[in-house]
């Protein structure tokens, strides 16, 4: 076990290294990873189950006690990004399939990576956990509608479809993680070191598999989708970081909203490409998954060389990357 916790740690802090040599692998050799195009739904719904092995009632008490950083927070995750996606698409004229995936990786909830960023970036933990919970959770309402106002015009969106598929995908496996947490605590207790090394294995081969699958595409139009989706992710980080601090937030909460509305959950941005739009939607949220963990921690390092006197330090080890 102490070995499992070992090699478990260092897959959280190497995280973004080992995304970029599996995405390079994959679009060298793209026949080695084909066969995990068919599990990609398996492997988001295992993510999704760690992370509902690691929720409990304190990560939703900012809710009732300070409501508006966990308002502001996910007003601008739903607003900003599908906006910014929008308008990114138009400027840069991506083709329908490849605008409608830009959109669809702007719609969907923060990433749970995010907590561990904002952790690094002595940022304000607590509310970052409670961000990216409830927007999980309510990624089943908000994320069809967004995508049915905004996407409609370049692919066909069936929200009722859509809908379900998250609630497929995202909210029963956190229930049964939540569900075996009560039943069996102890044994999830002496687990839960390793689940980010299950986690992150599961993201790592959902990004291959898209990669894979698309290297023909990644060759035409790679360089111009990497440059939406990095334009995408700095319009995330910069205008959260701005929404908080209108609306006066201290610096660590500054840093978390920045970081919860700039990370989002690629791989269910992949899953749902794949099963409403077609694989060529899907590259967006692939490319997301392997840019926002190369911004996440180069920003997190910038700012924790810069402490916040007014942030208590929060343990989160046993979170989810």
């Amino acid at each position: 076990m102490k070995l499992l916790e070992t090699i478990s740690n260092l897959a959280g802090k190497y995280f973004a290294v080992l995304v970029i040599i599996a995405a390079v692998v994959a679009y060298l050799y793209p026949p080695l990873f084909l066969v995990f195009g068919g599990y990609i739904t398996l492997l988001l719904g295992i993510v999704m189950f760690g992370m509902g092995l690691t929720l409990k009632p304190v990560d939703f008490k900012l809710v009732f006690s300070h409501p508006l950083p966990v308002l502001l927070g996910f007003v601008a995750q739903f607003t900003i990004m599908p906006l910014t996606a929008f308008a990114i698409a138009y400027l840069l004229q991506l083709p329908p399939e490849l605008a409608a995936g830009l959109v669809l990786l702007g719609s969907v909830p923060g990433g749970t990576a995010s907590n561990v960023m904002v952790y690094l970036a002595k940022g304000n933990v607590p509310l970052s956990i409670t961000m990216t919970s409830m927007s999980t959770l309510l990624a089943p309402i908000m994320t069809p509608l967004i995508l049915l106002a905004l996407a409609g015009q370049w692919m066909p969106v069936n929200a009722w479809q859509m809908f379900l598929s998250i609630i497929q995908v995202i909210i029963i496996p956190i229930i049964l993680g939540i569900v075996v947490q009560k039943l069996l605590p102890t044994l999830v207790e002496k687990s839960l070191n390793v689940v980010p090394l299950i986690s992150v294995t599961a993201i790592i081969i959902i990004v291959t598999a898209v990669v894979a699958g698309n290297a023909e595409k990644l060759a035409t139009a790679g360089l111009l989708v990497f440059i939406a989706v990095m334009l995408h992710n700095a319009a995330g980080l910069l205008l959260g970081y701005l929404a908080g601090r209108i609306f006066k937030m201290d610096e660590g909460t500054r840093r978390a909203i920045s970081i919860e509305v700039g990370m989002q959950n690629s791989g269910l941005g992949v899953t749902l490409a794949l099963a409403h739009f077609g694989p060529v939607a899907a590259i967006p949220s692939a490319l997301g998954a392997v840019w926002h963990n190369i911004s996440g921690p180069i920003l997190a390092t910038y700012w924790a060389k810069r402490p916040v006197k007014d942030t208590k330090p929060v343990e989160i080890k046993n979170k989810v990357v």
